[in-house]
């Protein structure tokens, strides 16, 4: 995709990978947008980025999601780019959680991850494909290739997204919509909570890195030990989770 000259909606952000993606098309030469429900964190990144647009809203609401679609295309006509990039990550024992009290609480993570990308992949395809460049970035996971036992719902979120992608991609071959997904590792910011991700990469050399993929073209872009995952056999990817469990599964045992 071309990284200058367009128009960007960042959902998610607000923080961590999205604010990063943020400033680095700011910097590039493109007018950006962001999303998140938290309007202290969007005020925190404006200040941070003075050039950033910022929008409040919850994109586990049906109502939100088409109110955004028709405030940035009435706002921002010429928006051209979708980053889908908010998620949230619960980790959980499926024994221990309480599923018949408590099911809003694990919803919230199938439609803050899936629904709302593919609602909103659905509201800008088809207003995408009048330009002549445009692209939606959905922002997966290491974890669509490899899951992350402690943590199904997410693993299982990215996976049913990467799918998806797929799809899109060929539905929009023959358009100017270019469809590419980006599929992080571990990255240290605050996904799931404080402290959870410090072992993760480094967010700006992760940040740096797929951008240099973007720069190259790809249409499947990992980094650090995500890299590798995305062609795993299935046979390499039945061991990776299965030892990555072992090491994790006290923190949701305990």
């Amino acid at each position: 995709m071309k990284l200058s000259g367009n128009t960007i909606l960042i959902t998610g952000g607000s923080a961590g990978i999205g604010l990063a993606f943020a400033e680095r098309f700011l910097k590039a030469g493109n007018t950006v947008i962001v999303t998140g429900r938290r309007e202290q964190a969007l005020q925190t990144a404006k200040e941070r980025l003075p050039g950033l647009i910022t929008y409040g809203n919850d994109l586990t609401n049906e109502s939100d999601r088409t109110a955004l679609f028709d405030w940035v295309t009435a706002n921002y006509p010429e928006v051209n780019v979708l980053v889908n990039n908010a998620g949230i990550q619960q980790r959980f024992n499926v024994l221990k959680a309480d599923a018949k009290n408590d099911w809003h609480y694990f919803n919230n993570e199938l439609v803050t991850n899936i629904e709302a990308p593919i609602h909103l992949s659905m509201l800008f395809a088809p207003y995408f494909a009048a330009w002549e460049a445009a692209a939606i970035l959905n922002v997966t996971s290491g974890l669509a290739f490899t899951p992350f036992a402690i943590a199904p719902i997410y693993s299982a979120t990215k996976a049913a997204l990467h799918s998806f992608t797929m799809s899109l991609r060929h539905q929009l071959s023959d358009t100017s919509v270019e469809v590419i997904e980006i599929a992080p590792p571990a990255v240290n910011t605050d996904l799931g909570g404080q402290g959870l991700h410090v072992h993760g990469e480094p967010l700006d050399a992760f940040a740096d890195g797929i951008f240099q993929g973007l720069a190259g073209g790809k249409k499947e872009i990992g980094y650090g030990t995500s890299a590798a995952r995305l062609r795993m056999t299935r046979d390499e990817i039945d061991k990776y989770t299965a030892d990555m469990y072992q090491a994790t599964k006290n923190m949701v045992e305990d």
